[in-house]
């Protein structure tokens, strides 16, 4: 099996760099919650299928340590509706070495899905629908004013897709 190479310390600067300047742009830092967790993902084919079998979207919540936009979505948003309206979404850490399936059931880690997806930004938010197709536009960065209408208007499309 090929390891995927690590990256260096530079690269996982510039990173965390991106994922504090694709939303701290305004200026204005997140509150601060007590965390809340989400799943890491384990195995995409059978995360996706038990989101499907609920009729729902999988949604993958593109993360990086200690980023606190990530703290943010999870905490404020996904964290919330996945236990209120029971939303199946599991997290990927953009540079762990974590083991999961990919979408093809083969074995990867985090860091290469990430790479897969070709997501630079955390948090990203993927919609997963059937044959783990992206079933509306991903939600990349975020706005301290319009997360909410943003998140809320690509979850009411992946919805659609998944039950049509």
């Amino acid at each position: 099996m090929n390891t995927p190479p690590r990256l260096s310390l530079s690269r996982r600067q510039g990173l965390r760099a991106l994922a504090l300047l694709g939303l701290g742009a305004s200026g204005v830092a997140p509150a601060r919650v007590a965390g809340k967790t989400l799943p890491l993902s384990a195995s995409l084919p059978d995360e996706l299928a038990r989101a499907l079998k609920a009729r729902q979207p999988l949604v993958v919540m593109v993360s990086l340590h200690r980023c606190p936009w990530c703290e943010e979505v999870r905490n404020n948003y996904l964290a919330p509706m996945r236990a209120q309206e029971r939303l199946p979404v599991v997290q990927v850490d953009m540079l762990s070495p974590r083991q999961t399936r990919d979408l093809q059931g083969a074995p990867t880690t985090h860091e290469a899905l990430v790479r897969a997806w070709d997501v630079k930004v955390a948090p990203t938010v993927l919609f997963l629908g059937p044959q783990g197709k992206e079933v509306a536009d991903r939600l990349v960065g975020g706005s301290p004013d319009f997360y909410s209408a943003y998140l809320d208007r690509r979850l009411a499309l992946a919805r659609e897709a998944v039950i049509t």
